[in-house]
């Protein structure tokens, strides 16, 4: 029973929470208008730095990161609360000091099933008639939570990348193919956890996700008419 509770709560929580788009309310209540009709069309923070300013930005920044890290933090603490009685089928024929390892384990799944469930509401948020952003700052906060070196290793490939070219959806790309890798290499060689096939497996399906969501951009890009970033 408890199990399947976190696994609802895993799914429907996250969504829930990161369908709340800042973009498309801060844009509301500051000009009147839809984002999604303005500019590249995105509700996100590119698209609100584009049209409506830096102060709406930063203030998309905050909310899109303070959403994911809320999404993930949630299903963390009621797991806890109901981890040994998740964790006790699975570790019987297990001494008691392997009873961590088992919860360890099952943690990460369900944080990682949490982070997709974040990203699928940004992308397809409940409350915009499944029309939302890219989930570029949801990713890199649920996994700030998850596997902190792997976001910002991510994150670095987005700078570099965005700082060569000018291009913010050629970062979020180059990133996002790269994140799987990232949680890899963190996961087998750095922190040497036994989860590693859980986050490759969850991060590539996030990282086809974001892709996909940049299709539009993509075909941009390769026909020289995508838009570089000038602050």
């Amino acid at each position: 029973m408890h199990l399947f509770l976190c696994i609802a709560f895993a799914i429907i929580a996250p969504y829930l929470i990161c369908s709340i788009n800042p973009a498309i309310i801060i844009t509301k209540i500051k000009s009147g208008e839809d984002i999604r009709t303005l500019g590249s069309g995105g509700a996100g923070l590119t698209n609100t730095l584009r049209t409506q300013g830096k102060t709406a930005a930063a203030l998309v920044l905050l909310f899109d990161v303070l959403k994911g890290i809320i999404s993930v933090l949630a299903v963390w603490g009621l797991y806890k609360l109901f981890w040994v009685q998740i964790a006790q089928p699975f570790s019987s024929f297990f001494r008691p000091a392997l009873f961590g390892i088992f919860a360890y384990r099952h943690v990460s799944f369900f944080l990682w099933l949490a982070a997709l469930s974040s990203v699928l509401g940004h992308c397809f948020p409940v409350y915009y008639k499944f029309k939302g952003g890219k989930a570029v700052l949801v990713t890199v906060a649920t996994g700030l939570v998850i596997n902190w070196l792997a976001a910002l290793t991510a994150l670095l490939v987005f700078i570099i990348i965005v700082a060569v070219t000018k291009y913010v959806s050629l970062g979020s790309i180059i990133a996002a193919a790269a994140y799987p890798v990232c949680v890899w290499f963190t996961e087998a060689f750095i922190w040497k956890n036994s989860t590693v096939f859980t986050g490759v497996f969850f991060s590539a399906v996030i990282a086809v996700i974001l892709i996909l969501m940049h299709r539009k951009n993509i075909k941009r890009l390769l026909n020289g008419s995508e838009n570089k970033m000038r602050i």
